[in-house]
Order: C-alpha cells, then sequence, then structure tokens
C-alpha cells in the first residue's frame, strides 16, 4: 500500500466507491488541500524536486518580458495591462520579467501583476520574492478570477501539471485507465468503464494497435480557452512555454519526479511531482476555438535564441570572472541546446485573431 497520508486516503475512498479516473488521481495528488503536494511541499530549485527554466537563469525572464514588452508596443501601447503569469512558483519568473519591464517606464505605469496561484505557502514565498517590484501584485485562484482587459500572460511549466485522463486502446473500445486497488490493497492501474468514442479522436489515430494509449487533458483546454477568450475580446498576447509535442500522439507521458529523479507515479501519493506532456496542437485548436488566433510552436531554443540569448549572456560575462562566465554559459546552453531544454521545450503564442504572426513565430 502508499504509505503517505494521501495515499492511505485514496486507498479507502478507493475502497469504498470505486476505481478513480488518472485525472482525478494526479488533482488529488498535487491540489488536495491538506496533502498536495503544490500545497505542502517546496518543489523548486536545487533543494526541491526539480528546477524550472527561470531557476536556471536570469536570462530566461528577462527575454520573456523583452518579447512581453514588444508585444504591448505592437498593440499601440495600452494605458492598462494585465500582466498574468499562471503558476507562477516562488515568484522568480515574474520578478525577472519585471527587471526588463523597467526599462520600459510607461509600461510599467500601465501594469498590474496577477498570479494564478492556490497555495497559501507559495503565494506567501511569491510575496517576498516580488516584495521590491514595481507594480502591485493580486493574487488569484482561478484565471477566471482575474479582472477584464488587456492581458499580458505567461505560463512556464504550468499546463504540464494539469489533470490528464488516459483511454487505452482495447480489441473493441478505447477505455479509460483508472486508479483502483490490487490483490494487496495497493494502488494500481486498471481499465474502467468509461470509454472515447472513435469520432472524438484524430483520424489518424483511429487505428492504433490494442493497447496504445491517449491521453487527453480537459482541464488544459479550459484553461487555454478562458485564456484566448480574454484575448480575443480585450485583446494581448499569451506565451504558454511547457514540455511536449507539437501533435496530438500516442503514447503515456505521466511522470513523478522526486529529488530530481523519476519515480513510481503510484509510489507516493502527495509527495512527488506528476506531469504529462503538453499537447501543444490541442492547445492551439482550444485557442483558435476561443477566437484567437495561435502560432507555434516552436522549440524554447529558437525562441530564446531569436530574442537574443546569445547576446544577453555575452553582455553578463563581459565583466565577469572565468566561474562567472562558464555558468552563464553553461546556463544557456541548458536552456537552449538541442539535448537539453532546447527542443523539448516548446513556445506556443496566443494573440488576437487577424494579428500578424509576433517575432520569432513570423515564418
Amino acid at each position: 500500500m502508499s504509505d503517505t497520508p494521501l495515499g492511505r486516503r485514496l486507498a479507502r475512498l478507493i475502497a469504498e466507491t470505486g476505481p478513480i479516473t488518472v485525472a482525478d488521481y494526479m488533482a488529488h495528488c498535487l491540489g488536495d488541500p491538506e496533502h498536495g503536494y503544490y500545497l505542502a511541499r517546496e518543489p523548486f530549485g536545487p533543494k526541491g524536486d526539480f528546477v524550472t527554466a527561470p531557476e536556471i537563469s536570469q536570462m530566461f525572464g528577462e527575454l520573456v518580458g523583452a518579447w512581453l514588452a514588444e508585444a504591448w508596443h505592437a498593440a499601440g501601447r495600452p494605458t492598462e495591462v494585465r500582466l498574468v503569469e499562471l503558476g507562477p512558483g516562488r515568484g522568480t519568473l515574474s520578478a525577472d520579467i519585471l527587471r526588463t519591464l523597467r526599462l520600459v517606464p510607461d509600461l510599467v505605469a500601465a501594469a498590474t501583476l496577477h498570479l494564478v496561484e492556490t497555495s497559501p505557502r507559495l503565494r506567501a514565498i511569491q510575496a517576498e520574492t516580488l516584495a521590491a517590484a514595481p507594480v502591485a501584485a493580486h493574487w488569484h485562484d482561478r484565471l477566471d478570477d482575474v479582472p477584464a482587459g488587456f492581458t499580458l500572460a505567461v505560463a512556464n511549466e504550468f499546463f504540464d501539471a494539469l489533470p490528464v485522463r488516459q483511454f487505452v486502446r482495447t480489441d473493441t473500445a478505447w477505455q479509460e485507465r483508472v486508479v483502483g486497488l490490487d490483490a494487496d490493497g495497493s494502488l494500481a492501474f486498471g481499465l474502467g468503464p468509461g470509454a472515447l468514442a472513435a469520432c472524438e479522436l484524430p483520424p489518424r489515430l483511429r487505428a492504433a494497435p490494442t493497447g496504445a494509449i491517449l491521453e487527453v487533458s480537459p482541464a488544459s483546454i479550459a484553461v487555454m480557452q478562458t485564456l484566448a477568450g480574454r484575448i480575443a475580446g480585450h485583446s494581448g498576447a499569451a506565451l504558454v512555454i511547457d514540455y511536449g509535442h507539437a501533435e496530438t500522439g500516442l503514447g503515456e507521458t505521466l511522470q513523478a519526479v522526486a529529488a530530481h529523479a523519476y519515480a513510481d507515479p503510484l509510489a507516493a501519493p502527495g509527495e512527488a511531482d506528476l506531469t504529462a506532456h503538453v499537447d501543444f496542437s490541442a492547445l492551439a485548436r482550444a485557442a483558435r476555438s476561443a477566437g484567437a488566433a495561435a502560432h507555434g510552436p516552436i522549440g524554447q531554443g529558437a525562441f530564446l535564441s531569436a530574442l537574443g540569448l546569445a547576446q544577453r549572456a555575452a553582455r553578463l560575462s563581459r565583466d565577469a570572472d572565468a566561474a562567472t562566465r562558464a555558468a552563464i554559459a553553461a546556463a544557456a546552453d541548458r536552456l537552449a541546446a538541442p539535448g537539453e531544454m532546447g527542443t523539448l521545450f516548446k513556445v506556443l503564442a496566443v494573440t488576437p485573431q487577424g494579428d500578424a504572426p509576433p517575432p520569432p513565430f513570423a515564418v
């Protein structure tokens, strides 16, 4: 049996009411009010379970900030701006973005910062990180709670943590994968009665072999439609930066990470991060269905390089000692190299319908 407080609770729940979907399992593990991973643990940084791009180098957030400033200029320099980050972690990305935006005083004067965060513990850390921020910060449980208006939004490693449903191709149907109990009472995967109609799949996937797994994320679609609807209705721009695939495909990507190593997703509920690869094509379709335009995705390496990563690294290295120069070069390589984050991580932009593709998404 999964010997964590949340594992024992989930085992009792399943014993009483039956197996739960993989999406419900993820939601419990990450968001349980008492034992959820993001509400009870410090996941970020070398002492946590994983390191995100903003924690690797300030260059990441500074270049994202430059992109947002250019989007604001292209939109005609509106005088009220909602600067939004979804899943802001420790607040590092927002702090680095605002460091760049200080160079654009009119944008800073127009902006309010809105952080979509459900964890009280992380909110406190974000408030400390952003204590000297040049704009007022506001916290929200949901994107829907952010006031309407021109929006510049960033979601970095946010969508990968939203729950996914899994369907397994059997001889007769696509049956939903569930989490139940095995003979000794331990959590185990199985198949439930729910099924996915063939018409709901892309045509190229309908002839999949028996045993194939399809992941879908209704939660991700709903968030993207809300975000894109804001941009379609009030103008703005958004960046989604995450690891995943450009086209909807088959295969299980659900994974657990603890102490910077992969773990069994069922082994320690509430004590390991659970994520799944982002389906960028599904997010793009959701954005278009909400009336916005979607651009990309392109690789994170191509995105950062086009924005001047090498030049920024050179500037930071100019007066640095040898050890610092080596650290800056290593960070740039980790962010952009194909063997590191450069190709697995991708960037999708959302803008109002009819706008020209923003750099560097223009063909």
